[in-house]
Formats: structure tokens, sequence, C-alpha cells
């Protein structure tokens, strides 16, 4: 099997560079696309995308309509697997637009859509041991605050656990900055993570649902 995975920034491909691999193993091929951010979807889910545009939503109905002409004689042996933030967003509501982007495509891929709640960083957070072993100054009382996958300012707590100032002094070094030190939190957190035994709904939603792609094929 041949999984395109398509995720919103380049801490969540960071990520998964490290725990697709070991989630589906050695015998199947994948290509992790990262973006920088998540993006609108376009009115018209029919129209050419915007060449200029480098996040996600905006780019994902051409992504789609591609892959379901690419391999149309054989989708359920090239998955394309979409990981977005839900960020504030109505669950419901979002997986709605997410599905009516597939709705739109004469031949659709084999998709599945998977939320991280609130944020990527909440994969992370789902084992805790992962983040004392990448960093074992990290605040304890702030770690032992979270409450798994609660919309809560998922990537600021992180921060305020890990950075020094917590989030408000991050936030003062800018965008650019705060993003890249997402993705360094990601590259020394995930070598240590126990897939099995993540505590995060949505990183185990996403876990599961690539086995049972595996399962099924």
């Amino acid at each position: 099997m041949h999984f395109e995975v398509y995720v919103e920034d380049l801490s969540g491909k960071t990520a998964l560079e490290v725990l697709l691999p070991r989630i589906i193993g050695p015998e199947h091929a994948y290509n992790i696309h990262g973006y920088k951010g998540l993006g609108r979807l376009p009115k018209n889910l029919r129209a050419h995308a915007n060449p200029a545009s480098q996040q996600l939503l905006d780019k994902l109905p051409a992504i789609l309509r591609a892959h379901g002409k690419a391999y149309a004689t054989s989708p359920q042996h090239y998955p394309v697997i979409v990981v977005c933030d839900l960020d504030d967003n109505c669950r419901r509501a979002f997986r709605r637009e997410l599905l009516s982007v597939l709705d739109a495509c004469d031949t659709k891929p084999h998709t599945v859509f998977c939320l991280a709640v609130e944020e990527g960083e909440a994969w992370l957070l789902g084992d805790l041991a992962a983040i004392k072993a990448a960093y074992p100054k990290a605040k304890n009382a702030v770690l032992d605050s979270y409450s798994n996958d609660v919309v809560c300012g998922t990537w600021e707590l992180l921060a305020d656990a890990l950075y020094p100032g917590g989030a408000k002094a991050l936030k003062k070094k800018g965008f650019g900055v705060a993003e890249e030190q997402k993705r360094r939190w990601a590259e020394a957190i995930t070598p240590h993570m126990d897939i099995e035994q993540n505590n995060s709904p949505s990183f185990c939603y996403f876990r599961d649902k690539l086995r049972q792609l595996l399962a099924g094929a």
C-alpha cells in the first residue's frame, strides 16, 4: 500500500515522518506533504487551485481530484490521509466541509480525514513520558494540568511547560519563530513516543484508521 499524507504545517510533517513508518511498518510506502497553514476551502470546489497558495485547504480540492484520476482503478491501494488541526471549529461542521470536497470529485480517491484536537501538539501531550524524556526540565505542574484533546490553547500550554517565559515570551518573537519552535518540539519528542500508549483520542483515531486501511487492503 502507498499512503499520500497531507498535513497543514511543518511541525506536523516532522512528527509524522517519525510516527507514520512506525504505525504502517517498513513494507508500505508513503509521502508526507507539509503546508504553511490550514487556509480556506475555495468557494468553487471545481476551480483550479491558486498556484501561489501554500496552505492546505486552498489546494485540497485539486489534490483530491488529481488522486482520484490517477488511482481510479485501485484507490484502496493508494489512500489519501488529510491531517488538520480542529482548532476552535465545530468538529461535525468541519468534517462536513471536508467531505464536500470529496463529493465534488468526479472520481473519489480513498480518503481519510484526521483532525488533531485541538492542535497537533495534542498528540505530543498524549505521551507525557515522551515529553519528559526529551525535556527533563519540563514543568510538571503545567503538563499535569492538561486534559487530553481539550480545547485549551494546546500549543501555548506546551510552550508554558517547555519554553523559557512560556507562550507569552514565544509569541513576542513572532509567528515564524513560534512555528520553528513547534517543529523542534515535534522533532525532539516524537522519537520517544510510544504509539500504543498515547492518551490523545485524536492520535489514536489517526493510528487506528491507518491500521484499518492496512487490514482492508
